[in-house]
């Protein structure tokens, strides 16, 4: 079993929901346990795997959307991800289900699956690429008309989306991004240096997960995250970019990095904003 691997792309994935989305495994209580407990005590960053409480079940997962109807059921074979292809044995199982589908929309779903799986094929996480940037997106998008999710493709971009609101060019905007992880020296030091460049006040959380959040005129946080965007990342997202009213909060200038999430949530209640952060599972449940 590839177990690595495994825990790698089922991390990414819980990483990678939003608010209102959510991740259960589907299998027998001690093999639930089993699983929860490895990915509780995964770190990718470290080359050994936790101990093994004795043989591994193959995963069996669902993710689900509040509110709708449709929802995804994934299980890995023993030897994925190492010999996925779309028409091996080995190749992800990926179901469709639901209360009152019409059989024509099961239909539906099922080519969208397999068309978007021949696509992911032979990616580094082909699960998380088809969850996350394919499968979500239209279920976001058939069950409430918009997609709020903001692919590293960038098939929504937020920026542009805002464009026809903005206020006057003198307003303080905010922003919110997280990623898989922040680790590099390049990426930590481009961040320090934009904020310098573009008078941003904010920090970046380093590590497993990655935060960043940053504070300034409207159009220099538009620049820095757009800047952010331009670098290559694994599971980036925009939480948003919107209008701030500053307040009390002139004080808070400079950037600063954390390595802990208490450290995240602390910063951001001294500057009276720690529910931007709590309300999406940042230092509460997790990073949703």
């Amino acid at each position: 079993m590839c177990l690595r691997s495994q825990l790698q792309e089922l991390q990414l994935i819980q990483h990678s929901l939003l608010p209102g989305e959510s991740f259960t495994f589907v299998l027998p209580p001690e093999d639930s346990r089993i699983w929860s407990s490895l990915l509780h005590s995964f770190n990718a960053a470290n080359t050994v795997l936790p101990p093994l409480p004795g043989p591994v079940p193959q995963a069996r997962f669902q993710v689900r959307a509040t509110d709708a109807r449709v929802f995804f059921e994934i299980q890995f074979p023993e030897r994925y991800p190492e010999d996925s292809d779309v028409d091996s044995a080995q190749a992800p199982l990926v179901s469709v289900n639901g209360e009152g589908i019409s059989r024509d929309e099961h239909h539906r779903w099922r080519a969208f699956i397999q068309e978007k799986l021949t696509e992911v094929q032979g990616n580094d996480y082909p699960v998380y690429e088809l969850l996350c940037m394919h499968l979500l997106p239209k279920l976001h998008e058939d069950g409430n008309g918009i997609d709020t999710r903001l692919s590293l493709s960038g098939n929504i971009d937020f920026l542009e989306q805002q464009s026809t609101k903005r206020p006057p060019e003198t307003a303080h905007y905010h922003a919110l991004l997280t990623s898989h992880h922040l680790i590099s020296p390049t990426k930590r030091r481009s961040l320090q240096r934009w904020s310098s460049e573009l008078s941003i006040s904010g920090f970046a959380k380093v590590g497993y997960p990655g935060v960043i959040y940053a504070q300034g005129t409207q159009e220099n946080v538009e620049e820095f995250v757009a800047n952010v965007k331009s670098m290559q990342w694994l599971a980036l997202r925009v939480r948003f970019v919107e209008p701030i009213d500053l307040g009390s909060d002139e004080h808070c200038q400079g950037w600063t990095e954390f390595e802990k999430v208490g450290e995240v949530v602390e910063e951001m209640r001294r500057r009276g904003r720690d529910k931007y952060v709590t309300e999406m599972g940042i230092g509460n449940a997790g990073l949703r």
